[in-house]
């Protein structure tokens, strides 16, 4: 699997900025078939850092339901990793 098709998506959100700042702890979505090896090199190709752990979280659909239509309908399920930097490293967003 190429590098690139690993990494979907960074995710942001208050959670993922505090962990980045305070234990420089990156969130991507990822491909659901990448393991952590392929996530984890394709996080050191990309930005061009080095990566001290990767945790994986298989997110399930959520349930949503139109009020005013009454259908019912699930969110998609994705993968997530949370990569943790080796100290020293870090990667600018712009």
């Amino acid at each position: 699997m190429n590098p690139y098709d690993v990494i979907q998506e960074a995710v942001f959100s208050e959670r993922t900025t505090t962990l980045s700042e305070k234990e420089n702890t990156y969130t991507f979505k990822v491909h659901r078939d990448a393991n952590k090896l392929q996530i984890k090199d394709a996080v050191e190709t990309a930005f061009n850092v080095k990566v001290a752990d990767v945790r994986t979280v298989n997110v399930r659909p959520k349930r949503k339901m139109d009020r005013y239509r009454g259908i019912v309908g699930k969110t998609r399920r994705y993968k997530k990793a949370l990569v943790k930097l080796a100290p020293g490293s870090s990667i600018e967003f712009a």
